[in-house]
């Protein structure tokens, strides 16, 4: 498959399985407190990467390695933490949707940091889908109600993707994503998370019972699926796109989240579908070239 189709399977894929990461946020914190949840999720992807890591490890970025770590930290740690603890106070759909704002903080970390150039298209395009986001909050806002401390932690979570996302694509970019995604779980998070684990009381609260192997079983599945195997894609669209272009796939998962709240009985009103329609025109036109190049 040739980067330019490639690039956008990967970016459907990633919305699907992130837009669901949200909702299993929820479920799991039917079982497990926040912290217990963000541990898990970061420890369990680390142990199953394991494996490759060490086959690998010859191939360790030693000279890189403040970059592992910063790119570690910021894009699979702290906001593994920051996403159930602000899930708490907040509907998933609404961390879904304030996830959407990526892309501008891509545009600003890219701008000030790593001076990254994007034309105005990309900057009209991510402001239409950005615009449907915004459309989808006002109809799916909990009777309108703006709880400021867990909507900031959302952002900080955002921007710190932003910081990651810019990052790898900076510093990181001629590692293999499938090597990158082991160093990052298996060589740089699995201790932290561990010590995470221990903090958060896991282990005097456990109970070997249904409970714990249903909430094991949602925070796997967020763990393999929403940040072993997706941050493989991820680091792969990275390598053959931009960071900006990478980051509209939180533009599209609201839209899953909407979809996940009608399965599980919730109603889609006429304000959402505009929203989500407004959000695919958004990335419809940051995809389409200019005509001066056909």
């Amino acid at each position: 498959m040739n980067p330019e189709k490639e690039k956008w399977v990967l970016l459907a894929i990633l919305s699907i399985i992130w837009g669901s990461s949200f909702i299993l946020i929820k479920k799991s914190l039917d079982h497990f407190n926040p912290y217990e949840v963000g541990a898990l999720r970061v420890l369990i992807a680390g142990i199953i990467l394991l494996p490759l890591a060490i086959m690998n490890i010859k191939k360790f970025p030693k000279k890189h390695f403040k970059w592992l770590i910063l790119a570690a930290l910021t894009g699979n740690f702290i906001p593994m933490f920051l996403f159930p603890i602000a899930e708490t106070k907040v509907s998933s759909s609404i961390a879904g949707i304030i996830n959407s704002m990526m892309p501008i903080f891509v545009i600003i970390v890219g701008a000030l940091i790593w001076k990254f150039k994007t034309t105005k298209r990309q900057l009209f395009g991510v402001a239409i889908s950005f615009t449907g986001a915004c459309i989808l909050a006002i109809s799916g806002g909990e009777g309108g109600e703006i709880k400021l401390i867990p909507i900031l932690l959302l952002l900080l979570a955002t921007l710190c993707y932003a910081i990651s996302t810019t990052t790898v694509k900076s510093k990181l970019n001629a590692i293999p994503a499938k090597t990158l995604s082991a160093f990052v779980f298996s060589f740089v998070l699995i201790l932290p998370s561990l010590i995470s684990l221990v903090f958060a009381g896991f282990f005097n609260d456990f109970k070997a019972d249904k409970n714990l192997l249903v909430g094991l079983g949602f925070v796997s599945l967020l763990s393999i699926f929403g940040t072993g195997l997706a941050m493989m894609m991820n680091y792969r669209l990275l390598n053959i796109s931009t960071p900006l272009f990478a980051s509209t796939v939180t533009l599209l998962m609201p839209i899953v989240a909407v979809i996940w709240g009608v399965l599980d009985g919730e109603k889609l009103t006429l304000m959402q579908g505009f929203g989500g329609m407004i959000i695919l025109a958004g990335l419809i036109f940051l995809r389409a070239k200019p005509l001066d190049e056909k």
